[in-house]
C-alpha cells in the first residue's frame, strides 16, 4: 500500500512539472499533499503493528509451535 502512495506522489510531481495553469495545478497540489499524509499514516500504522508483535503473539514467538509439541493429536 505504501508503494502505491509513493507512486501516486511521483505521478503528481511529474504532472506539476509539466503544467503551468494554476487552475489545474492547485487540485494536483492538494492531491499530492494528501498522498504524502497517507504515506505517513501508513508508515505510522506499520510501526504500531510491528511494535505490538511481541511475546503475546503465540505463533511468532513460541518455538514449540514449530516442533509440533503444541499441536493437538487426535489419535
Amino acid at each position: 500500500m505504501i508503494a502505491a502512495e509513493q507512486k501516486a506522489r511521483v505521478t503528481y510531481d511529474n504532472l506539476l512539472r509539466l503544467i503551468d495553469d494554476p487552475d489545474v495545478r492547485d487540485p494536483i497540489k492538494f492531491l499530492r499533499a494528501r498522498e504524502v499524509v497517507h504515506y505517513q499514516r501508513f508508515g505510522d500504522a506499520l510501526r504500531v503493528a510491528q511494535d505490538r508483535l511481541d511475546s503475546r503473539n503465540f505463533y511468532a514467538y513460541n518455538p514449540s509451535y514449530d516442533t509440533g509439541r503444541c499441536h493437538r493429536k487426535d489419535k
